[in-house]
């Protein structure tokens, strides 16, 4: 039975506004959260577009005058979130309200957690309790206005940033970078271009399957993430191919969230290998998780075939294992996902190697079913680079 959306407030695993037309809330909901002199943070393209100045209309109803900074990357760097942060304490900013995908929202997020420290950002990579290290008093707040469905950094405690020496993507994690309010209105996503649906679409998807089959225990995670995946099953297609149903807009909205509330649980080889990919190659995050999905399936079988199995029965899939892997490969040929990395732009396996290397240290790979080693790393590096599976 298709779930059908309307409007409704969360609490988890934050305040959630939820629902079409929500925007206009915001101005209320950062006086709410007493916010007095935000700084918007988005990216160029979303410059261009109504929503930024609907935003400021609504601050401004409230009472709240916002500046704007809109030059976030699509990879987000260190340099990019110092030139945000130089623009925050230049206009003597509180708060941030971050607009956008997943690029925006993690880069607004750093912006406010980095606007009361001293210490480097790398300081508070996401190892081990290296977040105590942060100044929690200096934490400005965020409110999260996410316009994909994908990452679920609208409900997540930390950032992806990529470091521009080495070209790794690290994640800088406090438990203040949750935002305060997230507003989820799906109308946001009716404009998206089917590519971009496609790709955030099967981010959440990755989010929810790496989290259900990593090894953890967390039962209220993994519930969430199946549940993720079947609102991915019932609604990624339809909102690929007519991006005004509103319906199907506002549950991959919240699949994208469950996602991420669900990776607490962990994560795993799909996003290990993708985040060196995209670093070096600068590819699409969801697109790039959406090409290793099944290559990471057959290596992770071993261990997963019993949850896949079970997984396969309560999307009413037939055939196990093997019918839930179907289901991904013909989702993704139905909505324009490449089957290889070099359909997806990687020009040729020169830096096999190189990946293998920082796909095995990637804070994503510890919670793999299978140990991800450099052996593996590279083979599935190669497999996806040439569709062998």
């Amino acid at each position: 039975m298709l779930s059908k959306p309307g409007k409704t407030n969360w609490s988890y695993p934050t305040r959630v506004l939820f629902g079409p037309g929500r925007i206009a809330e915001l101005g209320e909901a950062a006086k709410g959260a007493g916010f007095k002199k935000p700084l918007i943070v988005t990216d160029p393209g979303l410059m261009k577009l109504p929503v930024i100045g609907t935003a400021k209309d609504s601050l401004k109803a409230a009472g709240i005058e916002a500046g704007v900074w809109g030059e976030v990357l699509a990879n987000p760097t260190e340099s990019n979130v110092a030139a945000g942060l130089k623009v925050y304490t230049a206009g003597g900013h509180d708060s941030v309200v971050a607009i956008g995908g997943g690029s925006a929202l993690d880069c607004g997020k750093a912006i406010a957690f980095m606007s009361g420290q001293t210490r480097p950002m790398w300081d508070f990579e996401d190892i081990g309790d290296w977040w105590t290290r942060a100044n929690a008093a200096g934490i400005a707040p965020v409110i999260a206005v996410p316009t994909t469905a994908g990452t679920g950094s609208e409900v997540g405690r930390a950032g992806v940033i990529t470091k521009e020496d080495t070209h790794e993507k690290k994640i800088i994690f406090h438990p203040k970078m949750l935002p305060v309010v997230t507003i989820c209105d799906p109308e946001l996503t009716v404009g998206l271009p089917p590519y971009l649906t496609a790709g955030t679409g099967m981010d959440a998807l990755a989010h929810c399957l790496e989290a259900f089959c990593a090894p953890t225990y967390h039962p209220m995670s993994a519930g969430i993430a199946v549940e993720g995946i079947r609102l991915v099953k019932e609604n990624l297609a339809t909102a690929v191919a007519n991006g005004r149903d509103i319906d199907a807009r506002g549950n991959m909205m919240s699949a994208a969230a469950m996602g991420a509330v669900a990776f607490q649980k962990g994560l795993g080889a799909i996003h290990s290998l993708s985040h060196p990919v995209g670093s070096l190659y600068n590819t699409h995050h969801g697109m790039t998780n959406a090409v290793y999905m099944p290559y990471v399936l057959v290596m992770n079988r071993p261990a997963i075939g019993d949850k896949i199995d079970y997984l396969a029965q309560v999307l009413g899939l037939k055939g196990g294992f093997e019918g839930f892997q179907g289901w991904v490969l013909g989702l993704r040929k139905e909505i324009g996902v490449p089957h290889t990395l070099k359909g997806l732009g990687v020009p040729d396996a020169s830096k096999a190697d190189q990946i293998a290397k920082m796909a095995i240290v990637d804070p994503t790979a510890g919670t793999n079913p299978v140990p991800l080693t450099e052996a593996n790393a590279k083979a599935l590096f190669l497999a996806a680079f040439e569709g062998k599976l």
